[in-house]
């Protein structure tokens, strides 16, 4: 009995040994195989590229002369690499914070929604725009005309509703007509005139289209005469359809030009001001006797609001992150939204139940237990937004290209868009992956982590 209890606890048989590790290399083998067509893939799509651009950084723009660390220096000395350097950095800090804020927000409240599926489905739909037709749909939202640009239409619109427009942005006196132009854009009588005079104040430069449907001929109300204490007059456009006429003079087919303003002033302010009929006719009451002279004030024909040139230097890097935020705020949302539906709903019942209110919990429960999420999502943002490229090069018009331009951009222009100089070009190409791979293996460590 002893010695049976001692073969069977003893050690195993050699054969049974060399099997196992037969196996285990087998195993290895038939792993290898497996992952070797991806492993090919890999080197010829990623460490040959990577391997090539850092040994042709060294290297001057036709590739044959050595040149060490001279483009390293160069790029750091070139403005338009050191604008691009900027802009980068202002994308990985605006665009990845506010896509995740956002997302969080829209996560949360899509909850609280019945169509909540509708809704996701329709923030999460521009992800499958490309960026190449992304970049063109909001070129065009950011047009600068109005008549193209729904941005700026909105603008002018809500511009227009509350301020107004000019009348009459064209028009403009004829020379030697007794109207003299000030440096504010108003037109004043070149001679003094009291009350009982009567004016005819003819304009030109406004197509008879253009004209107000009300407008009426001006003949009749320049023919009127002015009492003794009035200073009466017509504005009209002195033009005939067709052609005819007579220059300053008031011809039967000339219209009067409605909604001007009229302004009489005395020794340098204004005394008194009325608004145009239909007819283009004016008046002035109860003036005291004395010189005046009768202004046409600048408002009449201050050009139009065109609106905010979205896309000037000013503001093309802001307008190209507002487009990058419409591509992505779904997919942080949806990301952020997965990781919302693994929370433990004790601890939010809960802290309802202690009395905390909505705001409360959002911030001391739902955020905290987040923060995986959001660093996931932060972190992935801002390596996506370190390669942007698409958008900037679209979007940007040509003569801002260079305001709005980011690394990759750059990487691009120097290599094959003008500049020739690939050893310049693969020096900005290795500066952008070493800034890429600190979030690259902080996000990998963080996937690791979560595995554990």
């Amino acid at each position: 009995m002893t010695a049976t209890l001692t073969k069977v606890g003893g050690p195993p048989a050699a054969g049974t040994v060399a099997h196992k590790r037969r196996a285990r290399r087998r195993g290895r083998t038939i792993a290898l195989l497996f992952v070797l067509p991806a492993l090919l893939l890999l080197g010829a799509l990623v460490l040959y590229p990577v391997l090539f651009t850092v040994g042709r950084s060294f290297f001057d723009a036709s590739g044959t002369r050595f040149v060490g660390g001279d483009n390293y220096t160069e790029m750091f000395r070139d403005p338009a690499t050191l604008t691009a350097l900027r802009n980068t950095i202002i994308w990985v800090v605006v665009a990845p914070a506010l896509l995740t804020g956002l997302g969080l927000i829209l996560a949360v409240l899509v909850e609280k929604v019945r169509w909540a599926t509708a809704f996701k489905l329709l923030l999460f739909m521009p992800m499958a725009v490309s960026f190449l037709a992304a970049g063109i749909i909001f070129r065009l939202a950011y047009d600068e005309d109005p008549d193209k640009g729904v941005l700026n239409a909105a603008v002018v619109g809500i511009h227009d509703a509350f301020q107004g427009t000019s009348s009459y942005p064209t028009a403009r006196a004829r020379d030697g007509q007794g109207l003299t132009q000030g440096t504010d854009g108003s037109y004043r009588t070149s001679t003094s005139v009291s009350p009982g005079d009567t004016l005819s104040l003819g304009l030109v430069g406004v197509a008879p289209r253009e004209l107000p449907q009300d407008a009426r001929p001006a003949q009749a109300a320049a023919a009127r005469t002015a009492g003794a204490d009035e200073l009466r007059g017509v504005v009209y456009l002195d033009f005939t359809p067709g052609g005819g006429g007579k220059q300053g003079v008031v011809d039967p087919r000339e219209s009067g030009l409605p909604q001007m303003q009229v302004e009489a002033v005395r020794d340098g302010k204004t005394v008194a001001s009325t608004t145009t009929a239909t007819d283009g006719s004016f008046r002035f009451t109860g003036l005291d006797a004395g010189s005046y002279t009768v202004t046409l004030p600048g408002s009449n024909f201050a050009p139009p609001y065109e609106g905010i040139s979205w896309l000037g230097p000013a503001l093309v890097t802001p307008a190209i992150i507002g487009a990058y935020l419409w591509i992505w705020t779904g997919f942080a949302m949806v990301l952020i939204g997965a990781g919302l539906s693994t929370l433990p709903r004790d601890a939010l019942e809960a802290a309802r139940m202690d009395g905390a209110n909505e705001w409360q919990i959002f911030r001391r429960i739902t955020v905290p237990l987040l923060a995986p999420v959001l660093t996931v999502v932060f972190v992935t943002l801002v390596i996506n937004v370190m390669k942007v490229f698409d958008l900037v090069y679209i979007i940007a018009p040509g003569p801002v290209q260079e305001d709005a331009t980011v690394l990759a951009t750059q990487m691009w222009l120097v290599s094959f868009g003008g500049g020739n100089d690939q050893g310049l070009g693969s020096a900005l190409g290795v500066l952008l992956l070493l800034l890429v791979i600190p979030a690259m293996v902080f996000n990998v460590r963080r996937f690791r982590g979560s595995q554990r």
